[in-house]
């Protein structure tokens, strides 16, 4: 992996939010961990397939997530297609904090990701959460650092991994 610049982002979540904007034929539905946890893993495993994070089998994934204390399926936003497939996932921490963002590929560049996000920001600030954070590798492949920055999120802190 060699040495890698990560970055600490943040946004506050102060006033008024944006309304999440779907994509045609794409709707967010409640997180069922027996229905959903399967297909939002083969997700994450897709999506990081090409850099931008790792994600572990299942059998270490889904029993690390669910056993977490700060786990909490209400913060697990996932849309779905017309065939009712996984095409998008964002998922937080109580602490408001994004673990995993992943859009399907074929959906990408068309509005998910924010979507996701801002109905991940109106779900943490209805807890009170006065700002929500998120790491991201400097030199992330798949335009996160582009979609965030222009969701407003202000680097507070970067730090080298090796």
């Amino acid at each position: 992996m060699g040495d890698r610049l990560v970055l600490r982002l943040r946004r506050a979540l102060t006033g008024p939010l944006p309304e999440p904007v779907w994509p045609a034929g794409i709707r967010p539905v409640p997180f069922e961990p027996d229905r959903h946890a399967r297909q939002v893993h083969a997700l994450l495993v897709e999506a990081y397939s090409r850099g931008g994070g790792y994600v572990e089998p299942f059998t270490i994934w889904w029993p690390s997530l669910r056993d977490d204390s700060e786990f909490d399926p209400a913060l697990v936003v996932v849309a779905v297609n017309a065939q009712d497939e996984i095409v998008g996932v964002a998922q937080c921490w109580t602490s408001a904090f994004v673990k995993d963002l992943a859009v399907a590929p074929a959906m990408r560049r068309q509005g998910l990701g924010s979507a996701l996000l801002r109905q991940a920001f109106r779900a943490l600030q209805g807890r009170g959460a006065a700002f929500v954070d998120l790491k991201v590798d400097a030199d992330n492949p798949s335009g996160a650092l582009r979609l965030y920055r222009s969701l407003g999120f202000d680097e507070v802190e970067s730090y080298r991994l090796s």
